[in-house]
């Protein structure tokens, strides 16, 4: 299947989940995390779900990030040119969602892109090589190049890969991971 027929399947596969439906699997999800060995590492870019759009709640997962100590690092989009600038997530950092329901840091302490060792990636869908389909602006594919070239990216999904994305391009990052409720995918193999 291409990018956009994807886009489409999930949007609405995910538009028929109900909040109950996603508070339980993003439970689960964060429960599967810690079975990866990610957890020695300092810097976890996370994203805040944006919730019109069903994605997985990470609350579950800042509380295992706080749980251990980790420096958490959340996200301002740039929708001029695409871009995403990093800050640390504190206690006193204010989240407001912006113009397009993405929750953000209003003001925060600025982390660069090549301190950050784990980004825990939403996605739309993925197939069984690690390619996978956002919403079709780039800014996780600008972030990823910019990212330390170790840096581990761990999509997280409700649903099972699709066997293959059709029209992967070049600038596409892959995972190294994707998380499910039961199962996680392991592309570095």
């Amino acid at each position: 299947m291409d990018k956009k027929s994807l886009r489409k399947k999930y949007k609405t596969l995910r538009s028929q989940l109900s909040s109950e439906d996603i508070e339980n699997m993003s439970m689960d999800i964060a429960n599967q995390l810690l079975r990866l060995p990610i957890w020695d590492n300092s810097y976890y870019h996370i994203f805040l779900p944006i919730q019109q759009q069903k994605e997985v709640n990470t609350e579950y997962i800042l509380h295992i990030l706080q749980g251990k100590d980790k420096n958490v690092i959340v996200s301002k989009s740039n929708f001029e040119d695409h871009s995403m600038e990093h800050f640390l997530l504190t206690d006193a950092t204010v989240i407001k969602p912006n113009a397009w329901g993405i929750p953000e840091p209003v003001e925060a302490i600025p982390i660069p892109d090549h301190k950050i060792e784990v980004v825990f990636i939403p996605l739309l869908a993925y197939d069984q090589n690690g390619n996978r389909v956002g919403y079709g602006k780039g800014f996780y594919d600008k972030f990823l190049i910019k990212c330390n070239q170790n840096a581990l990216k761990i999509g997280l999904s409700f649903f099972s890969a699709e066997k293959k994305i059709e029209d992967v391009s070049l600038n596409d990052i892959s995972l190294d991971y994707c998380v499910t409720m039961s199962e996680i995918y392991n592309f570095k193999k």
